[in-house]
């Protein structure tokens, strides 16, 4: 047998299979993960030495799913895999702020972790077995990693957890997290729920927690397994431990006092802190600092980061002079911009967001063509954060992945409070352009999203509002931080961002960088959020009460509408001949859904009036005629026993000779033409080939003294052909649109249809 396995049973009895030593076996570590028929292969290799000058750890996670795991082509012309998606973006994130704070402080070797999905089924969804197949590569290499560490999905369906419900379990969810932890340490949550209690948050994740200590089990009896227990020896860092006690003594208390001034300011509270470090280098042989650059400014700053940590927990106040649950002034306006169909600006401290919302149709829909999900999505929102926003000089390149997250964890936040389809028919879009930034970006996001949406007259069920919380913690004591800066989230313990409305919580994001976070700190941390979410709404609230009564004038009517589905293809026409037309003279946006037993139309316009005459044309294409009814024709063709009128769109009937007008009419042509308008009354259908018989002379006077001719008497049969009952119309003669060209037998037959 090549390669070795681990299997193990979760507490529904379900198993999870890890083999290694079978598979690409020159990475430092690999392993494949199978569950049902998902199959997940996860390498892991990394350099010997750091890289010159490198005081951090560059770690690289990619996610990929191969079209082939399950039985697809890929999309677009190449039809191979290309640049990630987003969704494989977003799993990526997670895997990496699972694995990224386990790796030593001291470790700087470049890493790169790559998970390939290369077996996929419907019930076992890969994105939550991602990291126990990275964590397992880790676990059989001697890559020097504090694990082991595993991932898992908890559900609440009908009042249950679920650990990793497949996709029609997913979509009956009240809460879907995703979350990371050692077997004594939850590290990272991501999820989004329907405003569920604090409580019930809590509850799920120790719920989840007992399922991975369950992977970590397995995970260290693996390494066991392969004799991977003694990891590689590294040097990473030098030390100057004199040094680092002569800048300790010159820089720690200045750093305590400066933290202790509350400065406000970002720019200026970073330019002091600096100040403090150039004097003390200042004192130094030159030769010594250019050799020992990056030594110096690794020491410094773990001194800044102690001495800031130090203050908040002894002085319980803020860097920039605020109470631990104290949020920053926020000011919000509405409709700042005049054309976008919605926007808002919400400014919290030096933090701001502009966002628009755009209204669109189903043709704007984003089109998701996954290897494992496909479909569309109405709601999408953009989170953009450029360079100046920090003050920074950056090329705008490509979306990052942490837009991409961002923008990610905002729109969860926000589409739980959405009105249904039928509510709101529009495809909406909001952009979140970040215009400043120190801290909770993606808070602000949600914050000027909402606003946006009641702006553009979006009918949320209720306002959202988000709050970034942190913590420091350090031998026994702990400060829970309400909405905190980015430098809070860089010296804290935790990065904790809530957001939700006053019934409850809709989504949240979590990164834990320190070890034994209590679900005591976890409670107090969710019950200062909710008082820090209330608060937000209230100035929400005070901006804009509730979402604007109507649309404004620039955003395009949707009417929708339903239709037999017999009906569809009339309203498309040939080739889409008809709904093209009518898109073109209405300048209208009109799609059709095909629903199973009807089809639902959206017709969309900016202009009324082209929208009511579409939405006419389409009525009068699918209106079942009736009799006795009169309408407005006009005459397609004219034949020497009658005319074919359109009567309705797309339907025609014959307006024999003798029901023109009450006197005799020799020629047709004389009376009609080809063109010609003329009002009709609808007196009867063959009950047989569905054909329609019209009358114009009912709907004019009766001449005085008008006698009514004498029925023809039957025409005899000359004996060269009987009569044969059971004879039938030829289906070209029962086609209701099929008009004689000058054919003789085909004026005669249609001459006796009635």
């Amino acid at each position: 047998m090549i390669g070795t396995k681990k299997i193990f049973t979760l507490a529904d009895g379900r198993q999870i299979e890890i083999e290694t030593g079978k598979l690409a076996k020159q990475a430092d570590g690999s392993a494949v993960v199978r569950m049902g028929d998902t199959m997940i292969l996860a390498t892991v290799c990394a350099k010997k030495e750091a890289g010159a000058d490198v005081d951090f750890m560059p770690l690289s996670v990619d996610y990929q799913e191969k079209y082939a795991a399950n039985g697809k082509f890929p999309g677009g012309f190449f039809k191979r895999e290309a640049r990630p998606s987003e969704y494989e973006i977003l799993i990526a994130r997670l895997v990496d702020r699972a694995l990224r704070p386990l790796f030593p402080d001291n470790y700087h070797a470049e890493v790169q972790v790559q998970i390939t999905l290369i077996s996929g089924d419907e019930k076992n969804p890969p994105d939550a077995l991602a990291a126990l197949a990275a964590a397992s590569a880790l676990a059989v290499s001697d890559i020097p990693f504090d694990g082991p560490v595993s991932e898992c999905r908890v559900a609440l369906i009908d009042g249950e957890f679920k650990i990793n419900p497949d996709y029609v379990e997913q979509e009956r969810a009240e809460l879907d997290l995703i979350v990371a932890a050692t077997a004594d340490n939850i590290m990272m949550v991501e999820g989004e729920m329907k405003e569920v209690s604090e409580e019930v948050m809590l509850n799920a994740l120790k719920t989840a927690h007992e399922s991975i200590k369950l992977h970590c089990q397995a995970l260290a009896e693996l390494t066991e397994m392969v004799g991977k227990t003694v990891k590689r020896e590294y040097c990473h860092e030098e030390d100057d431990e004199e040094m680092r006690q002569k800048m300790y003594d010159a820089c720690y208390q200045r750093c305590y006092d400066l933290a202790k001034e509350g400065i406000k300011s970002k720019h200026t509270r970073g330019e002091r802190f600096e100040a403090i470090k150039e004097e003390f280098l200042a004192t130094i042989d030159e030769e010594y600092k250019a050799e020992h650059a990056t030594m110096l400014n690794r020491y410094y700053s773990k001194i800044e980061k102690e001495a800031m940590r130090n203050m908040v927990l002894n002085e319980r106040v803020r860097l920039d002079g605020r109470q631990l649950e104290e949020i920053r002034p926020i000011w919000a306006e509405v409709g700042y911009l005049p054309s976008p169909h919605g926007s808002a600006i919400f400014t919290r401290g030096e933090t701001q967001s502009l966002s628009t919302v755009t209204l669109g149709s189903k043709l704007d829909e984003q089109t998701i063509d996954g290897a494992m999900v496909e479909g569309t999505n109405r709601f999408i929102l953009h989170y953009n954060f450029p360079g100046f926003a920090t003050g920074e000089v950056k090329g705008n390149k490509s979306t990052s992945r942490r837009e991409i997250g961002h923008g990610n964890l905002a729109m969860r936040a926000l589409k739980e409070v959405l009105p249904t389809e039928e509510e709101c028919p529009y495809t909406i879009r909001v952009v979140s352009d970040i215009l400043e930034s120190n801290g909770s970006s993606s808070m602000a996001t949600v914050c000027a999203g909402c606003l946006a949406l009641m702006d553009a007259g979006v009918k949320i069920r209720k306002p959202v509002s988000g709050i970034a919380m942190g913590l420091i913690e350090k031998d026994g004591k702990w400060a829970v931080l309400s909405d905190i800066l980015g430098d809070e989230d860089h010296l804290g313990d935790m990065d904790f961002k809530v957001t939700g409305t006053r019934d409850g919580i809709t989504a949240c994001q979590m990164d834990i960088k320190c070890e034994g976070l209590s679900y005591d700190i976890l409670t107090q941390a969710l019950a200062q959020a909710k008082r820090g979410r209330e608060h937000i709404l209230n100035i929400i609230e005070e901006t804009i009460p509730a979402p604007r009564e109507d649309y404004k004038p620039q955003v395009p009517r949707i009417v929708k509408i339903q239709i037999p589905k017999e009906f569809i293809g009339a309203v498309i026409g040939p080739q889409g001949k008809v709904i093209q037309e009518m898109q073109r003279e209405t300048n209208t946006t009109i799609t059709i859904e095909d629903m199973g037993e009807y089809g639902s139309v959206d017709i969309l316009s900016a202009d009324r009036e082209g929208l009511d005459k579409a939405l006419a044309r389409i009525k009068a294409i699918v209106a079942v005629p009736e009799v006795g009814e009169v309408y407005d024709g006009i005459v397609k063709s004219v034949m020497p026993y009658g005319a074919f009128v359109e009567f309705m769109p797309g339907k025609d009937g014959l307006l024999h000779v003798t029901e023109m007008d009450w006197k005799r009419i020799e020629n047709v042509a004389d009376v009609l033409k080809e063109g010609d308008q003329i009002r009709v009354k609808l007196i009867g259908i063959d009950k047989q080939s569905g054909k329609y018989k019209l009358s114009h002379k009912v709907l004019i006077p009766k001449p005085e003294g008008y006698i009514e001719p004498a029925p023809k008497a039957p025409r005899a049969n000359n004996g060269n052909k009987p009569n044969n009952p059971n004879h039938k119309p030829s289906e070209h003669h029962n086609n209701p649109s099929h008009r004689p060209m000058g054919n003789q037998p085909a004026q005669r037959r249609d001459e006796n249809r009635f």
